[in-house]
């Protein structure tokens, strides 16, 4: 199956960019190469652009996606948690921009067998870097009923978390559960009827938290933006796309702490704490996708984009 993923906010997010032609810029969740190939076409002979993915198939596809850009584009199999030391490695040591799409591919949903979308039975997979060897069966087969349920309580909110961790557990001791079909249908059982009716699919949040919990996706952002920030040269800016609220309260928080991470009490006069504001936060809204995206690509939904400029 072709690699296929269709940037969200895609003009937004590199227009919030403000990329310079001699620049250096990182796409730290590459992809496809969507936005990335954005940049690149507004990058002189003297910009260079690193994508950093951990997906193989995204580094193949964005791979053929920029070729045309030859030397100016490098791209690294790893984890943007890793940035600070794999930047270093290519004798970089600041960037004048940095972009990260936190959504899961068009791609990953629609391989089935990649096991993320609960849309299609295939093996219970869900990794984003298949050299990892845990994978979501692994969590719904081995976790206590007390940690599937803060995994669902806390990345999911699901309001029936206990109840479906519940189900889980009585399920998986009559046999394995193995399969995105069969844990769908233990939520469907956990989860009321009238519920099912109003609120979307039922799998939807128990999917989510436990993609998020087996990728470790919110501790690796919550970690990993203080270094973003400081890897920016001044006036440059990082870009973030967020798709649910746990996402965007990290972001929304980090950027609010690095522009006024004053810890001194409110009465005091002047400041004692000696810390200083790394910049400013462009978005104090979020940008969302306007209407004519939202009707081209309904997986568009959710997104928010928010930006932070280094002073």
């Amino acid at each position: 199956m072709a690699f296929r993923h269709t940037s969200v906010l895609l003009n937004e997010t590199v227009d919030s960019l403000a990329v310079k032609p001699d620049g250096i810029y990182v796409d730290a969740t590459l992809g496809g190469g969507g936005h990335a190939f954005e940049v690149c076409k507004r990058l002189s002979s003297k910009g260079s652009f690193i994508g950093i993915d951990q997906d193989a198939a995204a580094i193949e596809a964005a791979g053929i996606r920029l070729i045309d850009f030859g030397e100016k584009v490098t791209i690294i199999r790893s984890n943007y948690c890793d940035m600070k030391p794999r930047l270093r490695e290519l004798g970089i040591e600041k960037v004048d921009g940095i972009t990260l799409d936190l959504g899961v591919s068009s791609y990953q949903l629609d391989t089935a067998e990649r096991g993320f979308s609960y849309r299609t039975d295939a093996p219970l997979d869900m990794r984003m870097d298949q050299r990892q060897r845990m994978t979501a069966k692994d969590i719904i087969n081995d976790y206590s009923e007390s940690d599937l349920y803060r995994v669902i309580r806390d990345y999911g909110e699901d309001r029936f978390a206990k109840n479906i961790a519940k189900h889980i557990v009585r399920a998986r001791g009559k046999g394995p559960i193995e399969t995105t079909g069969q844990l769908n249908e233990i939520i469907r059982q956990a989860v009321p009827m009238k519920f099912q009716k109003t609120s979307g699919h039922p799998s939807k949040r128990t999917f989510q938290a436990i993609r998020i919990e087996l990728n470790h996706e919110l501790d690796v952002l919550k970690d990993t933006l203080d270094d973003m920030i400081d890897l920016l040269n001044p006036g440059c800016r990082i870009c973030i796309i967020t798709f649910h609220s746990l996402e965007d309260r990290i972001v929304k928080s980090a950027f609010r702490k690095n522009e006024n991470p004053c810890t001194c009490p409110p009465d005091f006069p002047v400041c004692v704490c000696g810390k200083v504001s790394k910049g400013r936060a462009i978005t104090k809204k979020p940008i969302l996708p306007s209407e004519e995206e939202l009707a081209e690509n309904s997986r568009s939904k959710s997104a928010k984009l928010r930006v932070f400029e280094r002073s």
